[in-house]
């Protein structure tokens, strides 16, 4: 019985210190394959004019700049769970910096949690730049 109360506290002990050290920070992770040159621009795409859709553009042409994969964690059990909408906002961060116009085929994960995380996220799409 003294075996089991001392495992139970060494348990307790490792939970708080796991909790104490992932403060109340988030974090992210994303990657970008199969990437093209960007074209030369007149100006440079803000991440909040980014196009987000989960099918195709078929009215314009374009070029794909590369394929854009990007994870949005829980840290701790008390932050929400994730959304799409973060999702998005990195899906347009990364695709910013590619100079793109638009991410297209966008495919969302389902909310798991892993051995780093309380939840996570993920994120597809393809980055495409629009011929002018």
């Amino acid at each position: 019985m003294n075996y089991l109360k001392k495992a139970l506290l060494q348990s307790s002990v490792m939970l708080s210190f796991a909790v104490v050290m992932t403060g109340c920070a988030t974090w992210n992770t994303s990657e970008i394959a199969n990437v093209r040159p960007t074209v030369q621009k007149l100006a440079v795409t803000d991440a909040k004019d980014i196009i987000l859709t989960e099918g195709d553009i078929t009215d314009k042409k374009y070029i794909v700049l590369g394929d854009i994969s990007v994870t949005v964690n829980k840290t701790t059990i008390f932050h929400p769970d994730p959304t799409k909408e973060l999702v998005n906002v990195k899906l347009r961060e990364e695709a910013a910096k590619l100079g793109a116009d638009a991410v297209t085929q966008i495919r969302y994960g389902t909310v798991g949690i892993s051995m780093m995380s309380w939840g996570s996220l993920d994120g597809k799409g393809r980055a495409i730049q629009f011929s002018h």
